[in-house]
């Protein structure tokens, strides 16, 4: 088929782990699907969760912020730049990364990356901003 559509209801979340102990979640709609030239998912951040910082080495990223708040630490060194619903961020090949719920509520994060690769990243170590 060369379209496909989900609803909220027909998501299949995983838990992920979180640097911190605090749950983060995702759907694959990658494999939901089919994708392939690209990767999608979508995050569910509980408040004080993060994703592993890293460098994506070959796949560009975009964010968007559909429910709460995103915190995204960029480059080296790490700027704080903080997204609400509707906000939109992107990151070429190369860029320090990482995702975090500072706020109090969960956060909905679609992510979107291409081309499709796993696997190609060089983790850091996190980091805390003042």
């Amino acid at each position: 088929m060369s379209f496909g559509a989900l609803t909220p209801g027909d998501l299949s979340w995983e838990e992920r782990p979180s640097g911190n102990g605090v749950s983060r979640f995702t759907a694959d709609l990658t494999t939901a699907f089919g994708l392939e030239q690209s990767r999608a998912r979508l995050w569910r951040l509980q408040p004080g969760a993060r994703g592993r910082r890293h460098i994506e080495l070959v796949q560009e990223e975009v964010w968007v912020v559909l429910e709460g708040s995103l915190t995204l630490l960029l480059g080296e060194p790490p700027e704080r730049l903080e997204l609400g619903p509707g906000g939109v961020a992107s990151a070429k090949p190369g860029t320090a990364i990482q995702l975090r719920n500072d706020g109090d509520t969960d956060a909905l994060v679609f992510a979107y990356g291409a081309p499709p690769v796993a696997g190609q990243a060089e983790l850091l170590d996190d980091v805390e901003l003042a």
